[in-house]
């Protein structure tokens, strides 16, 4: 049996801040994955370089060093639009909500492509039926299409929370206290990197083997009673 050595309640709490961040990210990342794929698929050139340029900038940059420009980056910025505003002290984002921030761009610009390919697979004929009984784009959108984009797109940004979760612990170099960091804590006070690291690893396994069972079901949920063709 590991010895926590009074640790226990941190490494819940850690792992707690850690879901939490992930889900945070999650939802923001969604919503800019489905804005970003409106735009590639837009007749918009604008709108369509836009969402370009998002994808590929935040791609290839280092999940740590966005992390750390939105962090250290924006705080400039916002007491700045604070000073117009007429306060004058510091303002910066708080760890999580950088966190957060970081995580969800980083993931809607790969949740771009996912969107993209599953809104692709879509034929064409269904949007097409739509007009055709009235529906207007809106309606078409949220009746016909986002739907299926949901069962499409379920796999990969299945795969997606999955690194987005083990990403959450780049966070803690800003001083949140998730998972990483309240194991950087216990191995500091108790000279025992081992044990901690591999009490982390433990809970890193089980908070993946749940999101994967989630996943599991909720892609059975999503192709329930859904017809093949050719079946």
């Amino acid at each position: 049996m590991i010895d926590l050595q009074g640790f226990g309640n941190q490494f819940l709490l850690g792992a707690s801040m850690t879901m939490q961040l992930a889900a945070g990210a999650l939802v923001l990342g969604l919503v800019l994955g489905l804005i970003g794929a409106a735009g590639k698929l837009s007749k918009s050139k604008i709108a369509n370089a836009l969402a370009g340029t998002y994808t590929t900038l935040i791609r290839g940059l280092p999940e740590l060093l966005i992390v750390l420009i939105i962090y250290y980056g924006t705080a400039g910025m916002l007491t700045q639009i604070a000073g117009w505003f007429g306060h004058d002290e510091y303002v910066e984002l708080s760890p999580y909500a950088a966190g957060v921030t970081a995580l969800g761009i980083t993931f809607g610009s790969y949740a771009t492509e996912v969107f993209r390919g599953a809104i692709q697979a879509i034929p064409k004929g269904q949007i097409e039926a739509a007009h055709a009984m009235g529906m207007g784009s809106y309606m078409t959108f949220f009746r016909i299409i986002l739907p299926q984009v949901w069962r499409i797109a379920l796999p990969g940004l299945g795969n997606l929370f999955l690194v987005l979760l083990k990403d959450t612990a780049l966070v803690s170099l800003i001083g949140l206290d998730e998972l990483m960091r309240k194991t950087s804590v216990a191995i500091s006070n108790t000279r025992e990197p081992f044990t901690f690291y591999l009490v982390a690893a433990f809970i890193y396994l089980a908070l993946t083997i749940l999101t994967m069972t989630f996943m599991n079901f909720a892609e059975r949920r999503a192709n329930r009673g859904f017809v093949r063709a050719g079946s």
